[in-house]
């Protein structure tokens, strides 16, 4: 059977839902992103493009160099309603998906040519998408993964472009090394620097020079360059980690700041783990100093999910940790080897007071959202939590946040 492979993206989906909101926004510069001077673009419209800006970029340098944009922080809450939106639809349309990202969808549609057709019906998606959400996405479709990505990015801005079976190398020869996914800076450097600009040039050279040249990163990048790397659909995205990052607007030395955010950091994940029945064998902490000097500390617990077991250790990480007393620019605390599973109560140590205590703030976070209820040592801490299960198989929002 002729695999079928389609790729949807939503168009400056950040952008798209703020103009959704305010209307007064269309046809006019917008960034989305951090609005302080350490602020990071998320995402940027069509318009700014012109001015050299695009995501990932710092937001002051964007501001410099497109100054009449309109600059509106965001809000994670509205992007994860509408991508469920969206989710629900395609759900609903196709028998097998992956949510690739917040913005980001493959869909396998072999076998549907018998009855459909299945650039009609993935046209017909499209405009089902657009209709109901009222959002402007473009799909790729092709034999594979990789050569949809790319014809999505050519199809753009809301269009939509279908590769036959057979024309995957010609459609990709005159195209850019950096078209190609997993080819980043330094990868293109090399490539670069080998003489390499175009994918024909990729196409032209053995595969052994390729991955000489790069590992094994040079074979899989000259395989999607001749159009035959065929990674399969991942319907469910399974965590085996959880984190949480601040940088703060001001480089700070306020010790006490710095331990009521790592402290209620640890809070807000402990209870992601119980959400999830999930319990995380691992804990890290990471501090980046105002010279950008970055370490990280992290040690192995009996697996839990408890604040009384999760709390004091990342305290204890943070306070060994932080040694330099010079100014600090971003904390972190992270979570690893996360697996399925309860916490396990220790005999001779947990009461059932306490038990009961977790149960009932989980309850309360639960209806009225995590904010709602935290212990004292956490006041103070802004903007720690999230807005989804971590653990529903859908990717993190953070990962919108791509060059789009």
């Amino acid at each position: 059977m002729e695999k079928n492979i389609l790729h949807l993206d939503l168009d400056t989906f950040f952008v798209s839902c703020e103009r959704l909101i305010d209307s007064r926004l269309l046809n006019r510069p917008l960034l989305v992103g951090g609005t302080g001077d350490r602020g990071v673009v998320a995402a940027c419209s069509y318009e700014t493009r012109r001015f050299g800006v695009h995501s990932g970029m710092s937001m002051k340098v964007a501001r410099n160099l497109c100054p009449e944009a309109t600059v509106i922080r965001g809000d994670a809450s509205i992007y994860t309603k509408y991508s469920h939106l969206v989710t629900e639809i395609i759900k609903e349309k196709v028998p097998v998906f992956e949510k690739a990202s917040v913005d980001e969808f493959y869909a396998d549609l072999s076998g549907m040519d018998k009855f459909h057709g299945c650039y009609k019906y993935a046209s017909e998606l499209r405009q089902s998408i657009i209709k109901n959400s009222g959002l402007p996405i473009s799909f790729g479709l092709s034999v594979n993964k990789i050569v949809s990505k790319v014809a999505t990015g050519e199809a753009k801005p809301n269009n939509q472009m279908k590769i036959d079976a057979g024309y995957e190398k010609s459609f990709l020869a005159p195209l850019s090394i950096r078209k190609i996914p997993s080819v980043g800076e330094k990868t293109y450097q090399v490539l670069r620097n080998l003489g390499v600009d175009k994918i024909k040039v990729v196409q032209q050279m053995p595969i052994e020079m390729m991955t000489s040249a790069l590992g094994a990163n040079g074979t899989t990048i000259w395989k999607r360059a001749n159009g035959v790397d065929n990674p399969p659909l991942v319907p469910f995205h399974e965590r085996k980690s959880i984190s949480t990052e601040r940088t703060y607007n001001k480089d700070t030395i306020d010790v006490k700041m710095l331990r009521t955010t790592i402290f209620a950091m640890a809070e807000n994940l402990a209870f992601q783990l119980r959400r999830g029945n999930k319990i995380a064998g691992v804990i890290s902490v990471k501090i980046r100093y105002s010279d950008f000097n970055t370490y990280s500390k992290q040690v192995k617990i009996p697996y839990s999910s408890a604040d009384h077991v999760i709390i004091p250790k990342v305290m204890e990480l943070f306070e060994n940790l932080y040694q330099r007393r010079l100014l600090v620019r971003l904390v972190g605390v992270k979570l690893n080897d996360i697996v399925s599973g309860h916490y396990q109560i220790n005999l001779f140590d947990d009461t059932e007071e306490m038990l009961s205590l977790y149960n009932a703030m989980d309850h309360i976070r639960g209806r009225y959202g995590e904010a709602s209820i935290m212990r004292a040592s956490s006041m103070g801490a802004k903007t720690i939590g999230r807005f989804q299960n971590p653990f529903n198989g859908e990717p993190p929002t953070l990962l919108a946040h791509r060059n789009q």
